[in-house]
């Protein structure tokens, strides 16, 4: 990605391209904080409740393929 620089005072439009897109983001990117480093912890299943799959979601999903075949 190059020419990232902008000049413009205001937000594009919600309806531009690409290139207005990436403006916004080159205007935001100074305003985001990255931590240093995010650690997540294994979640014991007996915490995990509440999620219901219907049926044949399950079976769509269990007659895809891996990602990548």
């Amino acid at each position: 990605m190059t020419n990232l620089e902008v000049h413009a005072p205001v937000p594009a439009d919600l309806d531009g391209d690409l290139a207005s897109l990436r403006g916004d983001c080159a205007r935001m990117a100074p305003h985001w904080a990255v931590p240093d480093r995010i650690t997540a912890l294994p979640v014991s299943p007996s915490r995990i409740h509440g999620v219901t799959v219907p049926p044949a979601s399950a079976r769509l999903l269990d007659a895809m393929s891996e990602y990548g075949d």
